[in-house]
């Protein structure tokens, strides 16, 4: 009997912003999802007075990202992304939350840019009716353009991070 080659993806967690409290909480909650021992490095986020940073690799079956966006959602004062890159037959995501926005989810191609499905700009269309302004509103939140706006302090502050690459185990 052949065993199937899994379909395994990757990715990258942000954990931008956080109070120091929550470091264990968000620690246990990724073990939870991934199935072994994570060990972050927390690092100060000079973006936020009393505030951690910290990221980290993932490689994982396909979904697997959106159960790291999902474990870490509704926390309070916790800004991350979880990226998950396309696999066969799968677009990849990306999922952005901040304590103010809440979580928005994106389809990213292979290059990294955002998508839009044909669905969503027909629907964009139809709601908008011909006015600019409408579209143009409707297509920044599909874009995400307000979480990028707010995230993105947070994501200079920790350019030069160290990265560690961690492997679900099944």
């Amino acid at each position: 009997m052949s065993s199937q080659p899994r379909n395994t993806t990757r990715g990258v967690v942000f954990i931008h912003s956080t109070p120091a409290a929550l470091c264990p909480h968000i620690t246990w909650a990724l073990e939870s999802i991934l199935g072994t021992r994570v060990s972050l490095d927390w690092t100060a986020q000079p973006a936020g007075h009393s505030l951690m940073r910290a990221e980290f690799s993932w490689v994982g079956e396909p979904g697997t990202g959106a159960k790291l966006a999902s474990s870490l959602r509704g926390w309070d004062n916790l800004r991350y992304e979880v990226t998950e890159d396309p696999s066969p037959g799968l677009d990849g995501s990306r999922w952005q939350h901040t304590p103010a926005l809440g979580i928005h989810h994106s389809w990213i191609s292979a290059s990294g840019d955002t998508v839009i499905n044909e669905d969503r700009l027909r629907e964009v269309m139809t709601l908008a009716r011909g006015a600019g302004e409408a579209i143009e509103d409707m297509l920044h939140e599909l874009l995400g353009s307000d979480w990028d706006a707010e995230l993105e302090a947070f994501r200079h502050a920790g350019e030069g991070a160290p990265v560690r690459w961690l492997h679900k185990v099944s």
